[in-house]
């Protein structure tokens, strides 16, 4: 019963997916939405079309929380992506890519070429460590492949934990 009360205490859920490609000759993003399942979730869905293959990917994330504006937070890294997926040896990343492995298909080694996608993601407190503070949050992400930036993803969620 007190499991079930802090379940419904807890809101960690998507409010906003914004997509784009820097290059349209190497991405396009055919699919990039929210969709409300309920209150308290909501599914993100997002299909990218990557023109060629890709073997160098890296990724420059940021974590950014609201405070009149969307302030630099905890976090802020660079990452080789084909890297982490072979060893996964970044804790910070590897818990991120506990959210959301199991919906998405860039589960496999580099090359990446073709539909890559992302179904029916949703957040889930269970899968954090520790619980973050309440708040607005966004994440921040540019996709660099062959030393471009040709993409940006920014999401963004809230966490309310009202205990």
């Amino acid at each position: 019963m007190l499991a079930e009360a802090h379940e419904n205490a807890v809101v960690f859920k998507l409010t906003n997916a914004v997509c784009e490609s820097l290059n349209k000759t190497w991405l396009d993003f055919d699919l990039c939405r929210l969709r409300a399942v309920n209150r308290h979730k909501v599914n993100l869905n997002l299909i990218a079309i990557l023109h060629y293959p890709v073997n160098d990917v890296f990724i420059k994330g940021q974590l950014m929380k609201k405070a009149n504006g969307y302030k630099p937070w905890l976090y802020s890294v660079f990452f080789d992506g084909c890297q982490f997926i072979r060893r996964r040896n970044n804790p910070l990343i590897r818990l991120v890519w506990e959210l959301f492995k199991e919906y998405s298909t860039l589960n496999h080694t580099c090359p990446y070429v073709g539909q890559q996608m992302v179904k029916d993601f949703y957040l889930r407190h269970e899968k954090l460590p520790t619980p973050l503070p309440t708040g607005e949050y966004l994440v921040l992400l540019t996709w660099i492949f062959n030393k471009k930036p040709q993409a940006t993803t920014n999401f963004y969620f809230t966490f309310v934990e009202d205990l």
